[in-house]
Parts: structure tokens; C-alpha cells; sequence
């Protein structure tokens, strides 16, 4: 794990949380930073969203600190926007930076009413504790009912020397996104102007946090940020921003993963890929509508290799195909063939089901260039426990 230059973070406990753990986390950049974001397209959406997209529009895209707190969404309260803002105020203030420049997020249940004292007050011993190798901590402050943190990091080597990218991701269930998910934090030192960095994340989001559902839902808090704050001294050269934006593009797509892999009560880890379609967007569609499928999820959680239903999601997806030019592999074999059943051994195939991946293609013969891929995770019992009893 190489981390990015010029980050520090901090974590502690708040009381925010029933539990006591790590609530919440600040990561701070030691010189302004480049800042591009993605939010929620749900109608309802959290204090912190709504105030990160201002302060984004007054810094011009600058952005010095993320405080995040876990254990409560501070959604749908009395004095939610007044919370986001007095915190990230005493934030700015420790830290002596604008207000703007603090970009605020939260998660956790909605409808309660969050004290703002419980941040206002760690705040002193949270920014007398940032420290440059506490990316991990941060990782683990930020989580709901993950079971596992999720990182990934990268490294690029340019013609001016190596930029660092590291990523941290929360996520298990109300995971349906439309833009990004959960809360994301990506941080690179590379000298990257502030308009190739919002294109950066908005391509990279395309072909990963929006390419991976759990439950088909979209929370009101999801909040994906993306600082390049030049801390490196090295600002690529135009020849190498792609190879600047591959990096940063990998380390989304695993955290990605991750998110679907962790899903709440899953076993398995789904990955679909879809060709064929009349362009990308439809099979993307296609992708999603297999992905969200309660059938199609069960039927794997189960090692059932029930091909009928991924081929029915794909048809209610609302995109024009020939289910007679159709072909579905399920672990690499081939179970359908021009829509119709195809000869394989089922007892083999459950066997091949029984592990902890799946990888589901379907191929659409044809002219058609889409391509889309996918992630998800099977639908068991213990996505019920678990959210029968959030609460509580």
C-alpha cells in the first residue's frame, strides 16, 4: 500500500453509534485540492449532500477536508441542514481553511435527529490526531454494516516521476446506483486540472459504481469524491492523462467490487457481462435488469443453474433483442442457445455454482457493438436478518 503525498487523517469515536467504534473520520489534503463529486439522484436527499454540492459550486471545485460520520444520515431531521453546516464550520475553523473548502457526508439511519455536539466536540482532538499513515483507520470509521473495509490503491508511472491513487468505500445494502453509491473517498497526488478531473470521475463512474446493485435500492446519502490535490509535483502530460485516468478508473472499479462482494447476507459475488446490444447504454440496461432479478439472485444463492430466469430479466429490461439470436453462459458454460435450452451437464454445473464467484454472460448475435459489465451478489436469508433488524 503506497498512499497518496500530501494526506493526512484522523477517526474516533463520537458517540454517534450504539457501539463503541470508530464514528467518525476526517481526511484533510496539507494544500487545496482539485475536487469533483457525484451525489444521489434519489428525490430524497440528505443534509450533507445538499451541502457538499454547495460548497463545491462556492470553492470553485476546492476542496481541503472530508468529515465524515457513520451511524447516523443525518436525513430527514428538523435540523439537518443546520447540523451539516455548523460542523463542517467548526472543521473549518481547527483547520483554518474556508468552509467551503470542507465537503461534509454521512451515513447511517434516517429520520433521527443527529447532535451536532457529538462532532463539534471531537472535533479539537480529531485535528490535533491527523496523521499521514491513518488511510486504514479512516477505511474502518467510515462503515455501516459492512463486514470488511474496502481500499484499493494504485501507482502510475509518468515521464515526471509516479502518482499515487488510493480509494476507500462503504457499502452493502441500499446499493442501487444511478451516478455513485454509499460514500466514496479517492485521493491522488497527481497535478490533474479541475475540468479533467470532473471527466475523469464521470467516466470512471460509468463503468464501476454504476455497474453494481445489491438490493435495487439508491440511498439518499451517496456521495463519491475525487481530490487530486498535486502534492507529487508531477502533472502529466497530455499523451498521459489517459494513463493517469486508467489508474484512478481501476482503483473505482475495485472498490466496486468490493461493495457488491460485501453485500449484505451474500455469499457469492456475481459478475455479468452483456454484448451484443445495439449500444452500450442498452446492454447496461440489460446488465441491471439481470442484476436486480430477486429470481436470478436466488437461483444462484441456491447453485440452481435456472438459465430461464436470467434471459426473462433481460427481456424486461426494456431493450430491443432477439432472444432467438441469444446465447447465456453460466461459469463459462454454455446453457442457452439461440434462446433455447442447450445440452450441459446439470450436476456438474450446480458444482461450478457452489463457489464463492458466478460470472453470467449473455451474448446477443448480431451487429450490435454494446457491451456492459456488472456486478452483484446473491440474495439469501441473512439480507433479511439483517435489515428486518437495522434499527434495532
Amino acid at each position: 500500500m503506497t498512499l497518496p503525498l500530501g494526506y493526512a487523517y484522523a477517526t474516533t469515536y463520537a458517540g454517534i453509534r450504539k457501539t463503541p467504534k470508530d464514528d467518525l473520520a476526517l481526511i484533510v489534503s496539507g494544500m487545496p485540492a482539485q475536487a469533483a463529486a457525484v451525489f444521489t439522484q434519489n428525490r430524497v436527499q440528505a443534509a450533507p449532500v445538499r451541502l457538499c454540492r454547495r460548497h463545491l459550486k462556492l470553492s470553485k471545485g476546492l476542496a481541503g477536508a472530508i468529515l465524515v460520520n457513520a451511524g447516523n444520515a443525518n436525513c430527514a431531521t428538523r435540523t439537518g441542514d443546520a447540523v451539516a453546516l455548523v460542523t463542517c464550520k467548526a472543521a473549518a475553523k481547527l483547520l483554518k481553511m474556508p468552509v467551503a473548502q470542507v465537503l461534509p457526508a454521512s451515513t447511517g439511519v434516517i429520520g433521527v435527529e443527529l447532535d451536532p455536539r457529538k462532532i463539534t466536540d471531537a472535533l479539537p482532538l480529531l485535528v490535533q490526531n491527523l496523521r499521514t499513515d491513518g488511510f486504514e483507520a479512516a477505511a474502518n470509521a467510515i462503515l455501516t454494516t459492512d463486514l470488511v473495509p474496502k481500499t484499493a490503491f494504485a501507482e502510475v508511472k509518468l515521464r515526471r516521476g509516479t502518482v499515487r491513487v488510493a480509494g476507500m468505500t462503504k457499502g452493502s445494502g441500499m446499493i442501487q446506483p444511478l451516478m455513485a453509491t454509499t460514500l466514496g473517498f479517492v485521493l491522488t497526488d497527481a497535478q490533474i486540472p479541475g475540468a479533467t478531473l470532473r471527466t475523469m470521475l464521470k467516466r470512471g463512474v460509468e463503468r464501476s459504481y454504476n455497474r453494481v446493485s445489491v438490493d435495487g435500492d439508491t440511498s439518499t446519502n451517496d456521495t463519491l469524491a475525487l481530490l487530486a490535490n498535486g502534492a507529487s509535483g508531477v502533472r502529466p502530460d497530455p499523451k498521459e492523462l489517459d494513463k493517469v485516468e486508467q489508474g484512478i478508473a481501476s482503483v473505482m472499479e475495485s472498490l466496486a467490487r468490493a461493495i457488491a462482494r460485501d453485500g449484505e447476507g451474500a455469499r457469492k459475488l456475481i459478475t455479468i457481462l452483456v454484448t451484443g446490444a445495439a449500444n452500450d447504454d442498452g446492454a447496461a440496461r440489460m446488465a441491471r435488469s439481470i442484476a436486480n432479478s430477486p429470481l436470478v439472485k436466488t437461483a444462484v444463492g441456491g447453485s440452481d443453474p435456472n438459465w430461464g430466469r436470467i434471459l426473462s430479466a433481460a427481456g424486461n429490461a426494456g431493450v430491443a433483442f432477439d432472444p432467438g439470436k441469444t446465447d447465456i453462459h453460466l461459469q463459462g458454460v454454455l446453457v442457452c442457445r439461440h434462446g433455447l435450452a442447450a445440452n450441459y451437464s446439470e450436476e456438474e454445473l450446480t458444482t461450478k455454482l457452489g463457489g464463492p464467484e458466478c460470472e453470467i454472460r449473455l451474448t446477443v448475435r448480431g451487429k450490435g457493438k454494446g457491451v456492459a459489465r456488472f456486478w452483484t451478489c446473491d440474495l439469501t436469508e441473512g439480507y433479511i436478518q439483517i435489515n428486518g433488524s437495522y434499527r434495532t
